[in-house]
């Protein structure tokens, strides 16, 4: 399998401060380390277990969104990151915000599981074609 687009540490960065202009809340990493921890389990991932996109995406989220990385802004972040990885990768996400944002509440509070997640992805998303 082709490697993907990967989404990068700097991406994530500014991903949570362009959410925190609009939405506002705590500015601040809270700790670096998880959120490297997060973007580089996907590459791991990759290389020994052979996720498909979805997987992947629903792995970013639930990194970001598990680890809490951010003083605020955690499932924003960690939604959008996964959202945007499917899409750099010719996906095209098709939920609602009210089916996203719900989702991404069970997966922060342990209803959903990551697999959960990428089921809810699975369902909601199709391919589009590969952008590069």
């Amino acid at each position: 399998m082709k490697p993907p687009l990967w989404i990068e540490k700097r991406d994530v960065l500014a991903i949570h401060q362009q959410l925190l202009d609009l939405h506002g809340g705590a500015p601040g990493v809270r700790d670096e380390g998880l959120l490297e921890s997060a973007l580089a389990r996907l590459q791991q991932q990759f290389a020994y277990a052979s996720p498909n996109i979805v997987e992947m995406a629903a792995a970013y989220t639930a990194g970001i969104v598990r680890n809490h990385p951010f003083m605020d802004g955690n499932k924003r972040s960690g939604f959008v990151a996964g959202v945007l990885f499917l899409e750099m990768n010719g996906y095209a996400f098709t939920a609602s915000e009210a089916e996203a944002a719900q989702a991404v509440l069970e997966l922060a509070a342990g209803t959903i599981d990551p697999d959960g997640f990428a089921a809810f992805l699975r369902d909601r998303c199709q391919r589009a074609g590969r952008r590069r």
